[in-house]
């Protein structure tokens, strides 16, 4: 009986049937496993096609355990056949997959991921069977996590150009408050100012720009540029420079005489700006000749409907009629020419509005904002070359770009007379209609048709 604890129900059957001995008082029954469960249950019955046979034992009233009577032949085992050597239990055959009780071979107590059961592994088997086998990755989530990454990096070099570009940007005190200065109205309105700076440009440079040698500063464009908060459209107003209009601490004079002005400048220009139109401004830019034409270069150029043939030499230009592609030098003299119209400087008024509605919307199209090659010099052409209002910054700068992209509205404000004054020809606006002009400005209105100049 020392192999007795090893035993089952397919190696009992190859020993000799031993007697029954007595046990002796006390001592407990064993467990038969694999047939009678655990101490205490029934006895087992007979096995496949064997008929009643009394059993041999009773039950341990001690331990309420069963002892099975050995005196009986058991039939060969099912799975083997023969006698076996050994005596450790049974295992299956090669290529069987065992069971999900107990270890991967199915025999209890084997530990888990055991070399039994054919090489199967615990991890094969779940609570409730064998689990099935992964799929095949999908390409999908391989793009996603690409695209995601990609995401990733373009927002952080769009933060970090946007540090990069407000800190480079030149701001000039330009918006002052002063007694009576007009109250904030809806919308946003910009002031924008085309001076005639030859700074930073060489000999060279200013003989191929024909833009002179002109010492100081003036400007040589003014527009007004309103943003309404509703979804209506932009509105650019030209204001020509020879407007004759109050100054404070200077009488009345031309609008651009409040920038030349030895007590002037943007501040100046700005305030002059705001009494005669009733508008506060909000952002203020100014651009020179050189920061203009490395402008229009970094965006390769600009397409332009050009309405005539203009040849002047003092402009540095010699064009033809039609669609073509202008590059710095030669948009420069195309909006600074007198060549052209009755009236000269409102010829040239209506090209500039035409000319940088063209430039503002061809840099804030998706093709040069999402093109390194082309933004990344725009970035830094304008930061060398636009001034900005000490209130404005990159995030202003690109909300202008924007709001130019949506097709504005452009006009003159409306003139009245061109009179000459102390031998000066000068412009003198129709005070009512630019009255009613900027009051639906104001309101944050469309103009009327009937206001709207070429």
């Amino acid at each position: 009986m020392g192999d007795w604890q090893q035993d089952d129900d397919r190696t009992r059957a190859l020993r000799s049937p031993e007697p029954a001995q007595p046990r002796s008082a006390g001592q407990p029954a064993h467990p038969v496993p694999g047939r009678g469960g655990q101490a205490g249950g029934p006895p087992p019955g007979p096995p496949p096609g064997d008929g009643p046979r009394p059993p041999t034992a009773s039950a341990d009233s001690a331990s309420g355990g069963a002892v099975r009577d050995d005196t009986v032949p058991r039939a060969v085992s099912p799975v083997y056949g023969k006698a076996r050597q050994g005596k450790s239990p049974a295992r299956p055959l090669k290529g069987s997959s065992g069971g999900p009780s107990g270890g991967p071979s199915g025999f209890p107590g084997e530990p888990s991921g055991g070399k039994g059961g054919a090489g199967v592994s615990n991890k094969a088997w779940g609570a409730k069977g064998p689990r099935a086998p992964k799929g095949p990755r999908r390409p999908g989530r391989t793009v996603a996590r690409i695209l995601a990454g990609l995401l990733v990096l373009l927002l952080v070099l769009a933060v970090g150009g946007y540090f990069t570009i407000d800190a480079r940007l030149k701001r000039i005190d330009a918006l002052r408050d002063y007694e009576g200065r007009p109250a904030d109205t809806p919308g946003t309105n910009w002031l924008l100012v085309g001076s005639d700076s030859r700074a930073g440009l060489t000999k060279a440079q200013r003989r191929k720009l024909a833009t002179g040698s002109s010492v100081g500063r003036r400007t040589d464009t003014m527009m007004l540029l309103h943003i309404p908060d509703n979804d209506g459209r932009p509105t650019l107003v030209s204001l020509p420079r020879d407007s004759y209009v109050p100054i404070d601490g200077h009488g009345s004079d031309k609008l651009n005489a409040a920038y030349a002005f030895q007590d002037g400048g943007p501040h100046l220009l700005a305030r002059t700006v705001e009494k005669v139109t009733g508008l506060r401004i909000d952002n203020y830019m100014e651009i020179g000749f050189g920061g203009f034409v490395g402008i229009v270069d970094a965006i390769g150029g600009v397409e332009i409907d050009v309405k005539q043939n203009i040849k002047d030499p003092k402009a540095g230009i010699d064009l033809k009629k039609g669609v073509q592609t202008l590059d710095g030098g030669t948009a420069l003299g195309y909006v600074r020419t007198r060549a052209t119209g009755a009236i000269p400087d409102f010829d040239r008024t209506q090209r500039q509005r035409q000319f940088f509605s063209a430039v503002v919307k061809k840099a804030a199209s998706p093709g040069v904002l999402l093109n390194p090659f082309t933004s990344v010099p725009l970035a830094f052409s304008a930061t060398d070359s636009v001034a900005v209002g000490e209130e404005s910054g990159a995030f202003d700068l690109l909300s202008l770009g924007l709001a130019m992209g949506g097709n504005p509205v452009t006009t003159v404000v409306p003139i009245g007379s061109l009179p000459t004054i102390n031998g000066q020809s000068v412009v003198k606006w129709d005070r009512e209609k630019a009255l009613r002009m900027f009051e639906a400005l104001a309101q944050d209105k469309q103009v009327p048709k009937d206001l709207l100049g070429k």
